[in-house]
């Protein structure tokens, strides 16, 4: 799943040398999406960039990350992109036999943006990402897979880099917004919206578990049943031959 700014494509991203920043949202909690999301302009632009106050989304509150996302939608100087990972991808990959790590995840999520990007048109440059595992080889890989782009790879590159910061703000407004708007498929009684953050540690999000679980069917599909948080739940689950 995944949207990407409007096209067609300005003339500057194809024209001139752009720098992008990769950044994620929604890695650690139990309910929900993870969504990655990138934001790219011209290398000559980064300085108007750092002036527009974009700062990593997890500093902000909801009003003004929702507020910064809108003008950076407006803004013709700025391209974006996200892709959506559902929780029933994460989970389904994560308990495969041959299982797929949330690193692994993460990792082929960035890349899928920085190849969404070129196949635009962009003229990709310099791409910075926040590190997921070890930064040194996940900036390899990167660029042996992309030998045409400078990759900058830290830690916190959320609050280093503003191309980082915007991405951030991306991703997290992409994941609320997915997350309050969740319709769930399921249809028992008394099922309800009011999770919290979604976070492992909220007492609110471990109440909604606890009142959502099922003995045949587990949890809704909102839940990312792979994670250990739900073991627990699992104790009193009706046993299959």
């Amino acid at each position: 799943m995944g949207s990407t700014c409007p096209t067609p494509l300005p003339l500057w991203a194809s024209s001139q040398p752009c720098i992008m920043g990769i950044d994620e949202a929604g890695r650690g909690p139990v309910l929900g999406p993870m969504v990655y999301g990138c934001l790219f302009c011209a290398v000559s632009y980064q300085k108007t960039l750092a002036s527009l106050n974009f700062a990593d989304s997890k500093t902000l509150k909801e009003e003004k990350r929702e507020e910064l996302f809108e003008n950076l939608k407006a803004n013709d100087s700025i391209g974006w992109s996200v892709d959506i990972i559902d929780p029933r991808d994460l989970s389904a990959k994560m308990l495969k036999k041959t299982k797929i790590n949330l690193n692994e995840i993460s990792h082929d999520s960035a890349m899928g943006l920085v190849s969404r990007v070129l196949d635009m048109g962009v003229l990709l440059t310099e791409v910075y990402v926040d590190t997921v595992g070890d930064a040194e080889k996940y900036r390899i890989k990167l660029s042996e897979r992309f030998p045409g782009i400078k990759f900058v790879v830290a830690k916190k590159a959320d609050s280093l880099f503003p191309v980082v910061s915007g991405a951030s703000i991306v991703a997290k407004v992409t994941r609320d917004r997915a997350l309050h708007g969740w319709v769930l498929e399921e249809t028992a009684e008394n099922m309800h919206n009011n999770f919290g953050s979604g976070y492992p540690g909220d007492p609110e999000t471990k109440a909604w578990l606890d009142h959502h679980k099922h003995s045949v069917f587990g949890f809704p599909t909102l839940v990312r049943f792979s994670w250990g948080t739900c073991t627990p739940y699992f104790k009193d689950i009706v046993e299959v031959l």
